[in-house]
């Protein structure tokens, strides 16, 4: 029996959410949408810029990954997540996050001095989340980082994408999905970003090796992936890198491969406020209901709920009990209707 549903890997990265304008993007030349790398510097004077403009109550632990690990333990399941924090205020803030929601972590061992990783969160009017990420010491997380022992013991692999902007993590990333294929566990990738398809997608097929058992990625990820903007042509370039995927379509929902059959997943309607961790949270949602025995379809409608109600409040994760609330609800509509 495993010891973990699920073990994470991914840049753990201190959230701070902004509420700003389209004009305030285009003004200071950021790319709306998109995750874009910074130095210290470049945040620093973005925040200066954005000063007022803070959500109250809105710095979290972050990271993709870590998002993920987070929702899914909140639902139960038992996690285990390897990231990089130094010995500064900001990696005991993250690491107190981390352990406030249950997930088991090496990373507090050997700290080091340096700057635990930002990540400036931009939100528009439309909903849409502009990131801005320093890094820090993230950048340097490496194959002696992870807890080779707690990946053996677990059911899954969650690797995330955005690892491939750094040599070293790119390595420990393919290092953590060759263990896992040695020892027996599933393997899951999230591809992150547009940008990175766009601009490391060679450094992503490493990451992926032959295939992966589950990809996540969005509809513009995919067809970027694909090269095309056609969803049939995506879906059968997806099926050469991973056993099953999930295409995440927005408010038109989600499509899902099992394996065998595409699935179509309804949306939930819902008014957008904050689409950041959105993905994140379909993917830890995802990766719990197949945890603990769900099929595919059964898996998607909970992802599915899970993103909606994540996307109609600020930021990226819910508050620890609206899991267990959700999942209730969930668990009883879906009896209701056996």
């Amino acid at each position: 029996m495993k010891n973990y549903d699920l073990y994470g890997i991914g840049a753990a990265l201190v959230d701070t959410e902004i509420e700003t304008e389209d004009a305030f993007l285009a003004e200071c030349s950021i790319e709306k949408g998109v995750m874009t790398l910074v130095d210290e510097a470049r945040q620093h004077e973005l925040m200066e810029l954005l000063s007022g403009h803070l959500v109250a109550s809105k710095k979290a632990s972050g990271g993709s990954a870590a998002n993920s690990i987070i929702a899914a333990a909140n639902f139960g399941a038992k996690c285990f997540h390897t990231g990089k924090v130094s010995s500064d205020d900001l990696g005991d803030f993250y690491l107190n996050d981390l352990k406030n929601a249950g997930v088991d972590a090496s990373f507090e061992r050997a700290r080091e001095d340096g700057i635990t990783g930002k990540c400036l969160v931009m939100i528009s009017p439309d909903a849409e989340r502009t990131m801005n990420t320093f890094l820090g010491i993230s950048e340097t997380l490496d194959e002696s980082n992870l807890d080779l022992d707690a990946l053996a013991a677990s059911e899954w692999l969650y690797i995330e994408g955005y690892l491939v902007t750094s040599d070293s993590c790119r390595g420990a990333a393919i290092k953590a999905r060759q263990h896992a294929e040695a020892n027996g566990v599933k393997t899951a990738l999230s591809l992150s970003d547009p940008g990175m398809v766009q601009f490391f997608k060679e450094g992503l097929s490493e990451m992926l090796g032959d295939k992966v058992d589950l990809l996540f990625c969005n509809k513009e990820e995919a067809f970027g992936w694909a090269e095309t903007d056609n969803i049939d042509a995506a879906v059968e370039s997806l099926k050469q890198i991973s056993n099953t995927f999930a295409i995440t379509l927005g408010p038109e929902g989600a499509v899902i491969f099992d394996g065998e059959t595409l699935i179509n997943i309804a949306p939930n309607k819902v008014t957008a406020i904050d689409t950041n961790g959105a993905g994140d949270a379909f993917a830890g949602a995802l990766l719990y209901g197949l945890s603990q025995g769900f099929d595919f379809a059964k898996a998607g409608k909970l992802a599915s709920l899970t993103s909606a109600t994540v996307v109609s409040q600020y930021g990226p994760r819910l508050a620890d009990a609206e899991y267990k609330a959700l999942l209730a609800n969930f668990s009883d509509a879906e009896a209701a209707t056996a």
